[in-house]
């Protein structure tokens, strides 16, 4: 300090400052004695160099904390991730190497014996797979032989013996979103091929391996072209910036952001290794969006741009996703190929002159298409699913950050059932578009109907399938929460609510059965003080049917007319009991299915006809894991019996015959035989099905968003859509074995006549109907019965009432011949 003063004194000499100051107080200008003559001027000092150090010890401190909140534990925790429910495979399947290699790596696994979920390796004997500690199952090795793409053999080496099937890891369906949507699809440092690396540090930061965080020749430049050309347009971020700006700060270039963002910088390189770094950075990039999703990490960017798996990355498309990095929306490769592929060759230019890239494999690369992925990713990504997956967790779990921590939610969904769902849409709804352009005037300029589809296990309430709209990127209005009227897929809780009082010891009055006669003919209904003229489908009406007959050709007025017999609120009773909550009320209107419901409540309520009377709650999640892969939460069945289980054989015995004679007899006709029963409703336009095997409930709904007429029945828009997708899930081993509605004890089966609803005598035409057990009729159909009963076209009865009016009526039309 004492030199440091003594050129100070020459400097002041020299620049004539000593004529305006006595040389002999300068002297005793000197810092020491000059302090200790003004004490006060220590204690100034002093105070400054200790806010300057605990300004600097609160940023530090500060940023410090983000980091360890963000990467407390010495790894990133990133959005809790979404799981699939596991494949099984059997000998004899249809299944490549390659598809089942590919479906270990969906699902985590890689060559890697460090592999925490998994790993696998081919052997002269097949393909050797075995769970890490972190896998869904437990430790086991075996060995799975394919033979002409068919699996030949199972192997298990943990209990030394083939075995018929063995269970696939789940796979990664996506992780939760955030608010902002982001998708990522997290890899290890490991995981990240050579030459995405290379490229990386060859555009980023090529001194990143040598430089502290803060890279003084790469500020130097860029600070002098930014000086000689007069604006702020380079770029001096290295890869270590880069990540601390994308978690913590914003873009703005202001001297409070760089300020913050150095010291990130520098306590990130002091916390972490480079590989770590880079692992961060990997998995954190921005990289454009696809739909309504905004893509980060090269995980996500690879599947999302070419349908791969990271560690199947090549040269040129390595390079395509570095030069996406500079600008994501400029380089977007669906919208601008042309600029991405420019970008992209740079990239490989920069990594040909830094010695990555020889001539050869630099010319190749350059002349390689660019090619980008077309297909949906909406079928493996199930993102309607995963939405109301993530408002489920958010609703039970207000207290869990799946956000930040890293979670393994193990759901419901069945990815195959989820492709079958996708493809069974797709199909559909381009048949619906091409029906309605050749209906003329019935296609709204610019406007196409939507689609809600739900499939579920009836024994359990799993959410297996689900389809909420035509297009997620195009809309995220998920349809299957959509309350629209139901019509007359509401009309089975009208009967079974009435079948039902048949089951209740000591019932007073005459049971209703699915025999029982029922006036098909306009009818006016009084309802506090209220008058209800309902009327049927093209005003057509048949005269005395049976209940059957009713349900099968979903006949309006003999349903309110057993709405009304038992009582409406008993049907809203039922209703409520299987699962349904949104308000519905015990009006006439309420059989016709007028009181709007969910697409996704009308397949929850369906539950308690597929599952013996039980309703099942629905559910999106069997399991969750924390990071250590303990199991911390485990999804239970919950539900009750809505319904005695002798009514819900006898309703799917009806609704079976509604796809067999019925409103829903195109699904047979569509080439669908499996055993199945359901039920069309069609409302405002609306086109409903709810349909069901002895393994899967499955809902369709159609119309338009602003709840607009349809012109279209039922038949012809949902019905097909569901054939399209049944079809397919019966061709999948897990739903293929669909079983015969079995009746339960207590039920009886007779011959009965059809037009009468007696007994069958020996004169009397004859069918089986199915009654609970004593409430079958007592008596025979009459003698005179033995005459051919008259039919419309659909094998209904022409409208009559009784036998009398039948003859007197025949009687009326001879006379008529002669007058």
């Amino acid at each position: 300090m004492k030199n440091l003063w003594l050129r100070m004194q020459k400097q002041l000499r020299e620049s004539n400052i000593l004529a305006k100051l006595h040389l002999d107080a300068l002297k005793e200008l000197h810092p020491v004695a000059y302090l200790k003559k003004h004490p006060s001027l220590v204690a100034v000092l002093g105070l400054v160099i200790v806010l300057a150090v605990s300004t600097f010890a609160f940023f530090y401190h500060k940023y410090a904390m983000m980091i360890e909140d963000k990467f407390g534990g010495g790894g990133i925790r990133t959005n809790s991730s979404v799981y699939a429910t596991p494949r099984q495979i059997f000998k004899g399947d249809r299944l490549s190497e390659a598809e089942l290699i590919a479906r270990l790596q969906r699902a985590g696994y890689t060559e890697d014996t460090k592999n925490k979920v998994g790993y696998y390796h081919r052997t002269p004997d097949g393909v050797s797979i075995t769970t890490g500690p972190h896998s869904y199952f437990q430790s086991h090795t075996a060995v799975v032989r394919i033979e002409a793409d068919r699996v030949a053999n199972i192997l298990s080496q943990t209990e030394n013996h083939s075995t018929n099937h063995y269970w696939l890891e789940p796979e990664l369906v996506t992780n939760l979103f955030d608010a902002d949507r982001e998708k990522r699809r997290p890899v290890a440092y490991s995981e990240i091929p050579k030459p995405l690396l290379q490229a990386l540090i060859a555009v980023e930061d090529k001194r990143f391996f040598s430089h502290a965080g803060l890279d003084p020749i790469r500020l130097a430049k860029a600070a002098y072209v930014d000086l000689k050309e007069g604006r702020k347009g380079q770029g001096a971020s290295t890869i270590t910036m880069q990540l601390a700006r994308s978690f913590w700060l914003d873009q703005d270039k202001t001297f409070r952001r760089k300020i913050a963002e150095a010291f990130l910088t520098i306590e990130l390189e002091r916390r972490f290794t480079k590989e770590q770094i880079l692992e961060f950075y990997a998995n954190e990039v921005y990289l454009g969006r696809r739909g309504s999703f905004s893509i980060h990490g090269f995980g996500e960017a690879a599947r999302a741009y070419f349908a791969k798996d990271i560690r199947k990355v090549t040269v040129p498309e390595a390079a395509m996703l570095v030069a996406i990095i500079q600008r994501p929306s400029y380089y977007n490769p669906f919208r601008y190929p042309e600029r991405v592929k420019d970008r992209r060759n740079l990239v490989l230019q920069i990594m040909h002159n830094g010695g990555l890239l020889d001539a050869a494999q630099y010319t190749q690369a350059v002349n390689t298409p660019l090619t980008i992925t077309s297909a949906n990713t909406e079928s493996s990504d199930a993102p309607f699913f995963v939405d109301l997956v993530n408002d489920d967790l958010q609703e039970r779990f207000q207290d869990w950050d799946f956000a930040t921590n890293s979670y393994r939610v193990y759901s419901t969904i069945d990815l195959d059932l989820q492709q079958a769902a996708v493809d069974a849409v797709q199909e559909g709804m381009a048949q619906i578009d091409q029906q309605l352009r050749r209906m003329r005037g019935k296609k709204k300029e610019g406007q196409f109907p939507q689609v809600a589809l739900v499939a579920l296990d009836p024994s359990s309430g799993d959410i297996r399938a689900l389809v909420g709209g035509r297009s997620y990127s195009n809309s995220q209005l998920n349809h299957v929460l959509a309350k629209r009227q139901p019509g007359s897929a509401f009309k089975p809780f009208v009967y079974a609510s009435a079948i039902n009082q048949s089951a209740i010891a000591n019932a007073r009055s005459e049971p209703i059965t699915a025999a029982s006669l029922f006036l098909d003919e306009p009818a006016t209904f009084t309802f506090n003080n209220q008058v209800y003229e309902p009327a049927n489908f093209h005003d057509a009406y048949h005269g005395e049917v049976t209940v059957r007959q009713a349900l099968a050709q979903s006949l309006n007025i003999p349903t309110i007319k057993v709405a009304e017999k038992i009582g409406y609120d008993k049907v809203a009773s039922l209703v409520r009991a299987s699962g349904v909550r949104s308000p519905v009320m015990g009006t006439p209107s309420l059989a016709l299915g007028s009181y709007e419901v969910m697409p996704i409540e009308l397949a929850e309520s369906y539950t308690v006809f597929a599952n013996n009377g039980m309703h099942v709650k629905r559910s999106f999640v069997t399991s969750i894991r924390d990071r250590t892969n303990h199991v911390v939460y485990t999804q239970q069945p919950q539900g009750n019996q809505a319904l005695d289980p002798r009514v819900a054989f006898i309703m799917t015995n009806l609704m079976e015959e509604v796809i067999r004679s019925g409103t829903a007899a195109g699904a047979r006709s569509r080439g669908f035989t499996a055993p199945a029963a359901g039920k069309t409703g069609t409302s405002r336009g609306d086109g409903w099905f709810a349909g069901y095997t002895s393994n899967l409930v499955a809902v369709v709904w159609i119309g338009y968003d602003d709840n607009a007429e349809f012109e279209m029945e039922a038949a012809h828009s949902a019905l097909p859509v569901w054939t399209a997708f049944m079809k397919r899930a019966v061709a999948l081993r897990q739903y293929a074995n669909t079983k015969p509605f079995d009746s339960p004890k207590g039920v009886v089966r007779v011959d009965i006549d059809p037009e009468s609803g007696l007994l069958a005598g020996p004169s009397c035409p004859a069918r089986a109907e199915y009654f609970i057990a004593g409430t079958q009729p007592k008596t025979t159909c009459p003698h005179d019965f033995q005459t051919d009963p008259q039919v419309d076209d659909k094998g209904l009865p022409v409208a009559h009432t009784n036998t009398g009016e039948r003859k007197t009526n025949i009687f009326k039309s001879v006379l008529g011949i002669f007058h």
